[in-house]
């Protein structure tokens, strides 16, 4: 099956209704660290501007963090989860889970970005517009890189404007762990009339699984059920995207 990278624009379906009726080592932190090279001394000499989103998120962190510096672990997190992913995270257990970090820990990473979130909202700014799968793409430039699959759910209103974005799972993609719940839930809470879902292929093959396709029909087919639409399901490498749903026709 040849691979495509559609220019498909997505269309939005009006889906209302109308019903009738101890002994460890020293742990070095980055308050130990020399200030000159310390992410707090650049801080307070140059401005938030002059930091790295790791050695912003390893100032939040700052505190016990088990057996990992505070800068390795912040370097880590933002690796293996992405930094888009990690800020439109808002369940710490998940972070625990798929981490390995303490709960405190998780829950200071969600209520950083949570706070952030409010005052963005706050300040009117627009959040992303996403019409085609390319701008999909564009969008999830974050996840091309990532070392461990990831599946990504991105939920948008009538306007086609993002207004949320979660990480589903991690590791590789099967149907006996994307529920249809799982996917769709977040669009009831947050909203939303439609919503895609992505996952990278760290292998850098963008070719759809015979799984990946089956995956995408049931999902196709809960948003029926549901009244959401369904927009795509794309895979992303770090040069190409492929959108099944395209390539299966289900548009």
């Amino acid at each position: 099956m040849p691979l495509t990278a559609s220019r498909q624009t997505y269309s939005i379906k009006d889906m209302d209704m109308v019903l009738d009726g101890h002994d460890a080592d020293y742990i070095f932190r980055v308050r130990d660290v020399s200030r000159e090279i310390g992410p707090a001394d650049k801080l307070m000499r140059g401005g938030p501007g002059g930091l790295s989103v790791s050695e912003l998120l390893a100032l939040v962190l700052d505190g016990e963090t088990g057996e990992e510096e505070t800068l390795a672990l912040s370097s880590r997190i933002l690796k293996e989860y992405g930094e888009r992913s990690i800020a439109h995270q808002t369940n710490p257990m998940l972070l625990v889970q798929e981490l390995g970090i303490p709960l405190a820990r998780a829950c200071q990473i969600v209520a950083c970005f949570e706070l952030g979130r409010r005052f963005f909202q706050t300040n009117g700014r627009g959040s992303a517009t996403i019409r085609t799968a390319r701008q999909a793409f564009e969008y999830l430039k974050d996840m091309r890189d990532l070392p461990k699959e990831q599946l990504r759910g991105i939920y948008v209103n009538s306007r086609h404007r993002v207004v949320h974005d979660e990480v589903i799972s991690l590791g590789s993609i099967a149907a006996n762990i994307v529920h249809p719940r799982e996917v769709f839930q977040p669009a009831f809470e947050h909203g939303a009339v439609a919503l895609l879902v992505a996952h990278n292929h760290p292998s850098g093959d963008p070719q759809p699984s015979a799984e990946d396709m089956r995956i995408t029909r049931q999902l196709a087919e809960a948003g029926k059920i549901l009244g959401i639409d369904f927009l795509d399901h794309l895979i992303v490498t770090p040069h190409k995207f492929v959108s099944i749903v395209s390539l299966l026709g289900l548009k």
